[in-house]
């Protein structure tokens, strides 16, 4: 149990902004007269052991207003990703036999400071009341529920919703596992001891992107970050990481601010800001959802169509929602997302569900109206602008699109973290006791967190779920281009991986050609815009000459989507202004020529469409 005054004390030597720091004492100060703490709408499930859950269920609402509209995806899909994995684990006669694994699953409405007050929920149970003044009207004392002991949290999704929460869960010492969040922060173990992640830093994910834009032979790009830790953090390491590597300047980073007045005007001026550096037509993306579409909106006003060369992080990744009608802006695009696999049992279980057979999940009803563009005949219906009534029998997949979310397997991969680490306590501590024994309940989250960092296992995508000593899962990376013409089957196309290295699939459709050519010594020859899209690497070794050289080589050539042809005159990137290569040699702007010992000219290009 953890004393209210001693609490306080640790909270105030924390860096906590004014305002927090008064909804915090002010809510731990009602918990601790017994009083219920937030959360009033939550989904509940009995269980021997109770896992917490942290879900963005909706937006974040306009100013002074907490929450916003429904997140189908993002929130829905997640949390009812977490039901599902309980319901498998809970059947499962092997891991966890006779415990049954309840949870207390809460909204943070994509907002860190409201899922603070929320997570305070969580520790209702490890905060020591004190009722001495507290009576009944007849004089008796009064007899409170005991709230449940939260073990574990399974959350949060954004970074700075992580970080916010991380702070308060670590003082009652309860283990955290989130499912996306990526901020390099987080990785501080002094900091943030208590959290891990399945999904990979962003420090993995920086580095793997610079690798892919050198690799296209790219030199000088813009950066575009959210403001908050995932967008600014992650740029700032895209940025140390390019510099280390050399070879690559940024022409200037932009910040798109959290609080816009209006939302518009505000995109449209980041548009014409990154058009006052022509030459920087790449540009490289640690945004959330909402910050893609609207600037790839603004981009569509401002007639830029083909020009911007678009980098995208995992928050990108294989999304569809922020490109809705924004398809043409997007073609070409090239993203990256942790590697996964699609759950097939998930499908099964998600499109099976209706208002009938889903009742516990108290945010239904409202996904169901939004999912089907209908309104339900009950009182408190969100829904206004459609008259259609909803019958009850629609189908989720037959009467609507659905796709899985990209975390829903990170989800049922943490929640499978907690239960392997779970099932390992039980067993070295209740080895002669059938379910949760004693020694196990007052164990505490530092013998649990131990559990937590060694556990090895298969996770939904076959590859193995394990955490470095920070907390982190490794980088394994998926990487993809949207590609809409010249296709049959416009969406993204899997181009390549990255494991500590990169690997692009580049050879889709091959050719064999003898060629004849000159070259200078010091240039190696691009035609990284063209409608064939060619980067060449040549060999010294074959040259004969010092100035001017002949010599014949097999080439395999791949044609690329017209979605990169561009006029040789308008060629971004590599010819970069050397003036706006700030703090950097002007030299380091120009690649550098690849060696290697093979006996052919490779000229490598971008996967074309099939």
């Amino acid at each position: 149990m953890v004393q209210l005054g001693k609490l306080l004390r640790v909270l105030t030597l924390m860096k906590f902004p004014c305002c927090v720091l008064e909804v915090l004492l002010c809510a731990l100060a009602a918990a601790a007269r017994g009083q219920e703490m937030y959360a009033p709408h939550s989904i509940r499930i009995e269980g021997d052991v109770t896992l917490g859950g942290l879900f963005p269920v909706h937006a974040k609402g306009p100013s002074g207003v907490p929450c916003g509209d429904i997140k189908r995806e993002n929130g829905i899909h997640r949390l009812e990703a977490m039901l599902y994995a309980l319901d498998q684990i809970n059947s499962d006669p092997n891991l966890l036999p006779n415990v049954t694994l309840g949870a207390r699953i809460l909204d943070t409405c994509s907002r860190d400071t409201y899922a603070l007050e929320q997570s305070l929920t969580f520790v209702q149970a490890l905060i020591q009341k004190d009722t001495s003044d507290v009576r009944c009207t007849n004089g008796e004392p009064p007899v409170f529920v005991k709230p449940e002991k939260v073990v574990g949290v399974i959350g949060a999704s954004g970074s700075s919703v992580s970080i916010m929460v991380a702070n308060i869960l670590r003082l009652f010492q309860i283990p955290q596992i989130s499912y996306a969040s990526t901020a390099p922060e987080l990785s501080d173990d002094r900091r943030y001891d208590f959290f891990s992640r399945v999904v990979p830093p962003d420090s993995f994910q920086a580095q793997a992107m610079v690798d892919i834009v050198k690799a296209l032979g790219w030199n000088y790009v813009s950066t575009l970050a959210s403001e908050g830790s995932y967008g600014e953090k992650g740029v700032e390491s895209f940025t140390q990481i390019s510099k280390e590597a050399g070879g690559l300047c940024i022409a200037q980073s932009v910040r798109i601010p959290q609080e816009r007045k209006d939302r518009t005007i505000d995109f449209d001026r980041i548009i014409k800001q990154l058009l006052d550096t022509p030459n920087s037509r790449a540009v490289v993306i640690f945004a959330n959802d909402e910050d893609i579409k609207q600037i790839l909106a603004a981009a569509k006003r401002a007639d830029q169509v083909g020009h911007f060369l678009w980098v995208g992080s995992d928050s990108w990744g294989s999304k569809i929602n922020p490109l809705h009608q924004h398809e043409d802006i997007a073609e070409g695009a090239i993203t990256i997302q942790p590697k996964r696999a699609t759950v097939e049992g998930f499908d099964a279980y998600f499109t099976s569900r209706t208002l009938e057979n889903n009742r516990r999940n108290v945010w239904f009803a409202e996904y169901w109206e939004e999912n089907f563009n209908c309104k339900l005949t009950i009182s408190g219906s969100k829904k206004e602008d459609t008259d259609r009534k909803c019958t009850g029998q629609e189908r989720i997949g037959k009467d609507s699109n659905y796709e899985q979310e990209g975390k829903v397997q990170f989800v049922i991969d943490a929640v499978y973290a907690m239960a392997h680490a779970l099932h390992h306590m039980n067993k070295d501590l209740c080895a002669d006791y059938r379910g949760v024994c004693p020694e196990m309940e007052q164990a505490g989250g530092k013998k649990l967190l131990k559990y937590i960092r060694n556990v090895n296992f298969n996770g939904s995508a076959g590859t193995p779920v394990t955490f470095n000593k920070n907390g982190d899962a490794p980088g394994r990376y998926d990487i993809f281009q949207y590609q809409t013409t010249n296709t049959t089957n416009p969406g993204y196309r899997l181009i390549g991986q990255w494991t500590d290295e990169l690997q692009l699939n580049l050879y889709i459709q091959t050719t064999t050609l003898t060629i004849s050519m000159n070259l200078s010594a010091s240039v190696a020859l691009g035609m990284l815009y063209m409608p064939k899209v060619y980067i060449i690497i040549f060999h010294p070794e074959l040259n004969v000459q010092k100035r001017k050289r002949s010599f014949k080589a097999v080439v395999t050539a791949a044609t690329m989507s017209s979605r990169l042809s561009h006029k040789p005159s308008d060629r971004p990137n590599g010819e970069a202004k050397t003036e706006l290569c700030e703090n950097v040699d002007p030299n380091n702007c120009i690649p550098p020529v690849r060696k290697s010992v093979q006996k052919s000219v490779t000229w490598y290009t971008i996967p074309p469409t099939v």
